[in-house]
């Protein structure tokens, strides 16, 4: 699976795969000093999941939110004992899970730990993780490079999702701090918080 390596530095790794008809991506964090690791988004091809998750130490799966191209292999892998997180606020979306997200929050990832950020508007309970002491966010469908996820949804909604990326983490995060979100390529947060008037203005 080292072919799936997407960064790495001296204490963390984190592997990518692009599933399903909505090219999603799914990402393991992994711990180098022990081995442990998490998956975020059980979203697609359960197979190849369940693969990554035997092959990285995996432990437990942290869904972004509850949409359904983000939810599909979850009754795969909580059959194969890998338990499953999501917000209180998505967890209806979902048919099964195993445990509730609160915000503000860190998870602890063998040494690692990620920080929990409640960033609802793309739906009621998204939430995108942090990292601690390395530059890394995974936003889900929060924020992409050239704006905020899609708002067109039921349950979601433009206001709040600026405020979520203006507060939570335009306000909060250094400019070097590279975005993993849950469709298509990453961006930095330097990248994207010079256009925020213009997401505003458009209303998209």
């Amino acid at each position: 699976m080292s072919d799936t390596l997407h960064w790495s530095d001296s204490r963390a790794e984190i592997h990518k795969v692009v599933v399903g008809p909505m090219d999603n991506n799914v990402f393991v964090l992994r711990c180098k000093e022990t081995g442990d690791a998490v998956l975020l988004d059980a979203a697609n091809e359960h197979e190849l999941l369940l693969e990554l998750c035997r092959d990285l130490g995996v432990r437990t799966v942290l869904e972004t939110h509850g949409h359904w191209d983000h939810i599909q292999a979850v009754p795969a892998v909580r059959d194969a004992g890998y338990q499953v997180g999501v917000t209180a606020e998505d967890s209806s979306m979902l048919d099964s899970y195993d445990y509730i997200l609160e915000p503000d929050t860190q998870i602890g990832v063998g040494r690692l730990r990620l920080h929990t950020i409640f960033t609802p508007g793309h739906t009621p309970g998204s939430m995108c993780f942090k990292l601690v002491d390395a530059p890394v966010l995974f936003s889900g469908d929060t924020l992409f490079p050239g704006g905020p996820g899609n708002t067109s949804f039921p349950g979601g909604d433009f206001d709040t999702i600026i405020r979520s990326i203006d507060s939570e983490l335009f306000s909060t995060l250094d400019a070097d701090t590279i975005v993993l979100p849950g469709h298509g390529d990453d961006t930095t947060i330097g990248t994207e918080r010079p256009h925020f008037q213009e997401w505003v203005d458009r209303g998209w």
